[in-house]
This record gives structure tokens, C-alpha cells and sequence, in this order.
């Protein structure tokens, strides 16, 4: 068996290969994951283990505070920030699990956009074609895990944020139910929806390093098994412009899931989401709740460039009064409840994770009504879960040319069962 420092070092070298035009890593700690990697190897010579992460070589996204550093959140606005005096809670949970910290991965600027463009980091290109989009905002842990740099890697999920660079590279991630996995020094976007979640090459990964962040013991994951399951498929809005291969290879996994003998049962949430999205038409709860977090540099004007993919609908967002703001989280409180109970039917929603597979960078810097159109898209089906307070996993649908997802969304609380019928499906989709 390889040794930890091993497959480190291995690591180390192939991100020195190209250190001159690196984006998907934006700071690398060798001298402290080399140490962390000798006392992972230590304690396997005389069999002692700290549980199912010692000794995974693992990323965080540029977003979560590690003691002595400035967290940039993809912004050359904290560039120059005072560095943090503490390590996040998870970052410390996944030291002290054993987990070798090696790097921070790139993202988009504030966690903001799906897209995965970084104009002052660069963007990482796709792990399957880097001349395709990773996706964002978690855009290099998508790629560092699709490539094989990280065995692991932490992501921040609003609206998506975790899945879609899993979906579009070709790996699983996993958005806990909000809350569970505890905040604490995690630059925010939206107090409301954002949640914490990793990106690795399996569901059993996946599974354990969320026990860790959320302080739980981690135990054996035991698939269920998916007969006489319920799988609601919510045909309508979430399956409009859905790209041909990615219908095709959806619908390919389904009916291998339904010779399991789930059951699949057609539903609608078309009423849900409508209602929804009528009460944020003037911005989204995500951009009001980033609004207030950049309020002070939002006002007097930045003189540092921002994005101006982030920096305009959250100038859009400062001028949404506070009525409408209140408004919105209440009739959110009320659809949440009314989606709880119509997923009480099923058992999970199966949806296509990403309507589409990645597009060129090129097609999405140099046409701005088609990238927010894909923005649109990207995020349609992944944001259901965070606006109303569910859980979901996206899983790599196999036989495709370009990568995309197949998303199971479970209801609020749900995560440990959600993960164990991910297992079942992982692993008979890879048969």
C-alpha cells in the first residue's frame, strides 16, 4: 500500500509541473500537509487509525479561514486582508480526523456564479477539457477531485455551488441539509441557504468527510437497497432545455433504477417554484443576503476590480427594500413547509443535476446573453434544494462523452438515508 507522503508528493510534483499557469489551486501548504502526512503514515505502521479521513489528501475552497492567512474569497478586495486568527470549525474537524490539508482551491469571486470564471485568478479548465468550464463557485475543488489532485475537496453550496462543478467534472457531491455542518468561519454569501459540503470520487468519500465537518461519528455507509423505493421525477420546469445527451443518458439511468423495482412516480412542483421565484422576481434571496454582507464597499464604490458578474446584481440587490427582503424569507418559511409535505410522497426526486454539460470558456466570456442564460441553466435545477431547505447528492450518469449528473434530492434531515440510497445507485450505475 502506497504511503500517504507518497501519493502527496505525487501531488506536490504534478502541481510544480505547472506552478507558471496554476488556477486551479490559488495557495498550497506542502511543509504542513508533508507533516500531517508522515503522522498519517506514523500511525499506520503501529495500527492506529483516526477514522476513515487519516491520511486523505484533501483541498478547501479559498473560503473557509486557516490560521495565519488571509481568506481572499476569490477577491483581490481581501488580498490584503488581516489574515484569520483560528482555523473554520471544519477545517479544524478535518485535522484533527487526520485529513492532510495541502491547498486551497480556486473559486468564484464571493462563492457568487456558477459559471466558474475568475478574472484575477484565472479560471481552471474542466478536468474532462480544459477549454470547457468548470463550473462554480467551487470550481477548482470540482476540477482538483475530476483530475485527481485531491482525494477529497471542500466546497460551499448556496445554489449549487458544490454540485455543478461535480456534475460538470464528473465526480459526486454532496450539499448537506443547512445547518448541520456549522458555518463558523466560512466567508458567507447567504446566511439562509449556504451549506458546506465535499467532492470526491465516491459517495463512501463523500460520506465521510461530511460525518466529520458535521461532528458526528463516522460510521460504515450501507447502501439501501432501491427496491419498492419511491423516485419522484418532477417532469415540468426542471426538464425544460435539457440538452439531448444528458436526457438520454437521465433517462438510461432511471430505467436501471426502475429494474431495481423502485418505483418511479411522476409529480409536480411546477406550483412550488413558481410561487417562489414570484416573491424573489426583484433579486434572489442569495443576492439580498450578499448585498448586506458587501454593503460597506458596495456604497462607497471599489476602487480594487470586482466581477462585474457579481458586483451588478448585488448593486441591483442593495436597492430591493427591506420589505421585500422580509417578505420573500416568509413566504420562503411557508413554501418550505409545503414542499416537506409534497416529497412526503417519495422516498427521493431524481432530476438531471445540470440541464446541460460544460461549454467552452470562450463561448462564456465572449457572449454575455448566452452565459447568463447558462447561468440560468446550470443553477435551475441544483438552487431547488437550497431554496427550500432540502438535502441532495449528484452522482456521475455513466456512457456520456461530456460529463453531467444525475441529482437525488431528499427532504430536510434526511442526509444519512439520502447518502446510503446514493451508495445503492453509485453502485449499480458503475456495474
Amino acid at each position: 500500500m502506497q504511503s500517504v507522503r507518497d501519493r502527496l508528493e505525487a501531488v506536490l510534483s504534478r502541481l510544480a509541473v505547472r506552478a507558471d499557469n496554476e488556477s486551479v489551486f490559488v495557495k498550497l501548504y506542502p511543509e504542513a500537509a508533508r507533516a500531517a502526512a508522515d503522522a498519517a503514515d506514523g500511525r499506520r505502521k503501529v495500527g492506529v487509525t483516526l477514522g476513515p479521513l487519516d491520511g486523505t489528501i484533501l483541498s478547501i475552497k479559498d473560503l473557509f479561514d486557516i490560521a495565519g492567512e488571509p481568506t481572499t474569497a476569490g477577491s483581490l478586495l481581501f488580498s490584503t486582508a488581516a489574515p484569520a486568527l483560528r482555523d473554520a470549525v471544519i477545517v479544524r474537524r478535518l485535522r484533527q480526523a487526520g485529513a492532510v490539508i495541502f491547498g486551497k482551491t480556486n473559486m468564484t469571486e464571493f462563492a457568487f456564479t456558477a459559471i466558474g470564471v475568475n478574472p484575477h485568478y484565472g479560471t481552471p479548465g474542466n478536468a474532462s477539457d480544459p477549454s470547457r468550464i468548470p463550473g462554480g463557485s467551487s470550481s477548482g475543488a470540482g476540477v482538483s477531485v475530476g483530475e485527481g489532485t485531491s482525494e477529497t475537496s471542500i466546497g460551499s453550496d448556496t445554489g449549487g455551488s458544490v454540485r455543478i462543478p461535480a456534475s460538470l467534472n464528473g465526480v459526486v457531491g454532496f450539499k448537506p441539509t443547512a445547518r448541520r455542518v456549522p458555518l463558523a468561519g466560512a466567508f458567507p454569501l447567504s446566511a439562509t441557504l449556504d451549506s458546506i459540503g465535499p467532492l470526491a470520487r465516491t459517495v463512501a468519500e463523500c460520506a465521510a468527510a461530511d460525518a466529520v465537518m458535521a461532528g458526528e461519528e463516522p460510521m460504515a455507509l450501507l447502501p439501501l437497497p432501491l427496491g419498492g423505493l419511491r423516485i419522484g421525477i418532477a417532469r415540468g420546469v426542471l426538464f425544460d432545455d435539457t440538452e439531448g445527451e444528458v436526457a438520454a443518458a437521465f433517462d438510461r439511468s432511471l430505467a436501471r433504477i426502475e429494474q431495481t423495482g423502485a418505483r418511479l412516480m411522476d409529480m409536480s412542483i411546477n406550483d412550488l417554484l413558481a410561487d417562489l421565484r414570484a416573491v424573489t422576481r426583484r433579486a434572489s434571496i442569495a443576492a439580498m443576503e450578499g448585498a448586506e454582507v458587501h454593503a460597506d464597499w458596495l456604497a462607497t464604490g471599489s476602487t480594487t476590480p470586482v466581477d462585474p458578474r457579481v458586483s451588478d446584481p448585488l448593486s441591483r440587490a442593495v436597492a430591493v427594500p427591506a420589505t421585500a427582503y422580509i417578505r420573500a424569507i416568509r413566504r420562503r418559511t411557508a413554501l418550505v413547509a409545503a414542499m416537506d409535505e409534497r416529497l412526503a410522497s417519495v422516498d427521493v426526486l431524481a432530476l438531471p443535476t445540470t440541464p446541460v454539460t460544460a461549454p467552452t470558456i470562450v463561448s462564456m466570456t465572449s457572449d454575455e446573453a448566452l452565459c447568463e442564460r447558462t447561468e440560468g441553466l446550470l443553477l435551475r435545477n441544483t438552487q431547488v434544494a437550497n431554496q427550500f431547505d432540502l438535502c441532495a447528492i449528484s452522482l456521475p450518469m455513466p456512457g456520456m462523452a461530456r460529463p453531467a449528473g444525475l441529482m437525488l434530492v431528499a427532504r430536510h434531515g434526511d442526509d444519512h438515508r439520502l447518502l446510503r440510497i446514493a451508495a445503492e445507485v453509485e453502485a449499480l450505475l458503475g456495474r
